[in-house]
């Protein structure tokens, strides 16, 4: 998706925060009335196509790593799977260690009463999110043994059709759910108290990416025996340009080249890490959506979830990352539905989490891409002898 249309959102998400916190201000009981039916049919349609959304992206992704993929893809999945669950770890500790001490009022007491919906249209979706999970796992290892090219071919057109559904009806439909979503947390009278502490969060999580930046970087200093900021000062241009670009696609050229200005790394291995790493290595995203989801879950449901939950919303959003859809908020899109399932968010929790997350979406884009040549480095130190050996032999 290209950048423009990507600040287009970011500006329509915004502009339906605030109509949303007006309008529920000064809104009748009546109109919240009206505005809550809206939300609640939006947020079914949403939760309809999450499992969808999750087989019709982790599935292929499945397919791509071929059953005779290479060492190098094999060790930079498990490195950019381990880094996403690594960075989640460490926003876990940071968030059962800081949010309890930003000393947010849980807004469930003393809030004024929603009117009832007018009427509510239910739409289950076609299997439930562990079972998308589980199909996708399925489909995409059996067609990786089986070299079924049909099937492959079907998935990704698959792909196909859930981009479409995602960009022509999904992404429309976010500023108007989470403009109502805003609207009936005005009218109920806390949200307006909370916004203070997303701006302390998010200045918390750009910390947060500062931090795991330099423990990869340290990683892969140590595992290539150089000096990692041999790499890391050409990467300016690239963290820039992920700033404002919010797309890892949009930034490759310009990371492939910081990348490449570097003596500490391979060409080859900077030619296959880089263009991979945009793909599944989403570190930054990651670290921010674990934070959020506490700090969110603290003050719509007044307590941080069971470090039980959070373990496994973590390792399971480690997998979701690795085949997150390109789109604006990617990796909360294709985690909605562990948001939903694993830690029992509402409509609410989810339109926040949305928010919050597009808010700050392009600087966790940079850490995603900045963190791509850390692992590069890690790679070079394990395959730069045998990448050296088959140019020789060559």
């Amino acid at each position: 998706m290209g950048a423009p249309k990507k600040d287009n959102l970011i500006i329509k998400l915004v502009l339906g925060v605030v109509i949303g916190l007006i309008v529920g201000l000064y809104s009748s009981e009546g109109l919240i009335g009206i505005i809550q039916t809206v939300k609640y049919i939006l947020g079914q349609v949403i939760n309809f196509t999450v499992p969808l959304i999750i087989l019709g992206f982790i599935a292929p992704a499945i397919t791509k790593m071929k059953s005779n993929a290479s060492k190098m893809l094999g060790a930079m999945l498990g490195l950019a799977y381990f880094s996403s669950v690594g960075a989640a770890i460490f926003s876990m500790i940071g968030g059962y260690t800081l949010i309890p001490k930003l000393h947010i009022d849980s807004t469930v007491d003393g809030l004024k009463e929603l009117p009832h919906m007018l009427f509510k249209l239910n739409i289950p979706p076609v299997f439930s999110v562990m079972s998308a999970l589980v199909l996708s796992l399925f489909l995409g290892l059996a067609v990786v043994w089986t070299n079924s090219e049909n099937l492959e071919r079907i998935l990704d057109e698959l792909n196909n059709v859930m981009l479409a559904i995602v960009h022509r009806i999904i992404i429309p439909i976010l500023p108007i759910f989470i403009a109502s979503t805003f609207a009936t947390l005005a009218y109920e009278g806390g949200i307006t108290k909370q916004l203070p502490v997303f701006l302390k969060v998010i200045v918390i999580v750009l910390i947060g990416h500062v931090i795991w930046l330099g423990f990869l970087y340290f990683l892969g200093g140590m595992a290539s025996k150089q000096n990692p900021w041999n790499l890391l000062k050409h990467y300016g241009p690239a963290y820039l340009t992920a700033v404002g670009t919010m797309s890892s696609a949009a930034t490759l050229p310009v990371a492939l080249s910081c990348a490449k200005k570097s003596k500490a790394l391979h060409e080859d291995v900077a030619n296959f890490a880089i263009p991979l790493g945009s793909t599944v290595h989403l570190c930054g995203s990651v670290l921010t959506e674990v934070f959020f989801v506490m700090t969110v879950s603290q003050i719509l449901y007044g307590q941080l979830p069971e470090m039980g939950t959070m373990i496994l919303f973590i390792v399971l959003l480690g997998i979701f990352a690795i085949g997150a859809p390109g789109v604006p908020g990617g990796t909360v899109m294709a985690s909605l539905g562990l948001i939903t399932s694993v830690l029992g968010f509402d409509e609410n929790g989810v339109a926040l989490m949305l928010t919050i997350f597009a808010l700050q979406d392009s600087f966790g884009t940079a850490c995603n891409v900045t963190g791509d040549g850390a692992l590069a480095l890690i790679l070079n130190g394990i395959f730069k002898k045998d990448i050296e050996c088959k140019k020789s032999r060559a």
